[in-house]
């Protein structure tokens, strides 16, 4: 469909194939310009920063003749308190999981020091290893030696005292 402005042809309306044509370009300019000249990277999501410059410029650009209503105005603040408030329990919640993750490699450690001298059970492979822990190492992933050879401490089912052992030895 064609229209006529001041003895100038315009169009109206493009076809599927133009239309394609005209999104390429705007790509490639975007590309040229913005990500290459800048280095800018397109994001997918808004963070609050943005919100509050969208809603800057809303406010300077408004129509003084039908500017915007007091619901809008607060509606929109009240999603910006929401979204600062998801924010900081997102950052609140990350040190949190930050601290339980160092607390439990604290007690793992704490609880192998605790065999130290005593006698353990524990699954090697399909081998079950009885014995006496005689040395720990320290870290998030610690090990104890037990019969002269080292084990990762969640291979471990029990530790007993030594009488404990020969109880559960004989047992078996």
């Amino acid at each position: 469909m064609a229209g006529e402005i001041n003895g100038i042809e315009v169009k109206t309306h493009m076809g599927p194939e133009e239309m394609a044509q005209r999104t390429r370009e705007v790509k490639e300019f975007n590309v040229e310009t913005f990500e290459k000249e800048n280095n800018r990277v397109p994001r997918q999501a808004l963070g609050k920063e943005d919100f509050l410059q969208l809603l800057m410029k809303q406010l300077a650009y408004q129509d003084p003749l039908s500017p915007m209503e007091d619901k809008e105005f607060i509606a929109q603040m009240a999603q910006f308190s929401s979204l600062e408030q998801m924010t900081t329990m997102t950052q609140g919640f990350a040190k949190l999981s930050g601290d339980f993750t160092r607390i439990a490699d604290y007690l793992t450690g704490t609880e192998a020091r605790s065999a130290l001298g005593k006698s353990v059970e524990l699954v090697n492979g399909e081998h079950t290893v009885y014995g006496q822990v005689q040395a720990v190492t320290r870290g998030n992933n610690p090990q104890i030696m037990v019969n002269g050879s080292y084990y990762d401490w969640n291979q471990v089912i029990q530790v007993v005292e030594e009488q404990g052992l020969n109880q559960l030895v004989s047992e078996l």
